[in-house]
């Protein structure tokens, strides 16, 4: 069966480079353009089922996606919310350099490793549950990155930009990566947006190591 992940659309956080993390922020106008810009893309194939974060960013990505490709609405899957930034929730690069440099702990910051061990078992349970269909699972740029951490450490990869669509296979109790950017998300780029690591200053000093 199949698992594509699909990034929610943007809002003005990700518009301002504030780290969201678990914070409830909603889509905006261009967000909720991407979504259905996204759902488009999607509508070329068939699909079994959508999933979702709990956060409404991405629960309305989510249903705007099932309208547009004859779904119901999306069920949440709490084990795919983002990532807990801890203090650095709502904060700019520069707000988060001067309080904690780097090299120095945020406090309350839930660790990749611990997001790795509650998003893909999650994941695995849901194919194992819906053999041999296909499924959208709409997440986050951290979760997204933390999954290719997991399932694909050597495969180089671009942007996870709002909108973008990543696909999975599960394979004899594992997930194995199909396609990064799957080609039915070949105009992504033409969307425009920021990425999710130009958006969280976290991220790029964790790409950077």
């Amino acid at each position: 069966m199949f698992i594509y992940l699909v990034r929610h659309g943007e809002t003005d956080w990700n518009l301002q480079r504030r780290i969201q993390g678990s914070t409830d922020i909603p889509l905006n106008e261009t967000g909720r353009a991407q979504a259905r810009s996204t759902a488009d893309l999607l509508a070329r194939r068939s699909w079994d089922g959508i999933f979702a974060s709990p956060l409404s960013r991405a629960m309305e990505t989510a249903q705007i996606i099932a309208d547009r490709i004859g779904l119901a609405s999306p069920l949440p899957l709490p084990a795919v919310v983002e990532r807990n930034y801890g203090d650095a929730e709502g904060r700019t690069g520069a707000e988060l350099d001067e309080l904690y440099p780097t090299g120095f702990d945020v406090p309350g910051r839930e660790s990749r490793e611990a997001v790795i061990d509650r998003v893909i078992p999650a994941l695995v349970q849901l194919a194992q549950t819906h053999h041999g269909e296909s499924l959208v699972v709409v997440a986050h740029g951290g979760v997204i990155a933390s999954v290719m951490a997991a399932v694909a450490p050597s495969e180089p990869h671009g942007q996870i930009a709002n909108g973008s669509v990543h696909s999975f296979r599960h394979d004899d109790g594992t997930l194995r990566l199909v396609a990064f950017d799957d080609p039915i998300e070949a105009e992504s780029e033409l969307r425009g947006g920021d990425d999710f690591e130009s958006q969280n200053a976290l991220a790029r000093r964790e790409a950077s190591l």
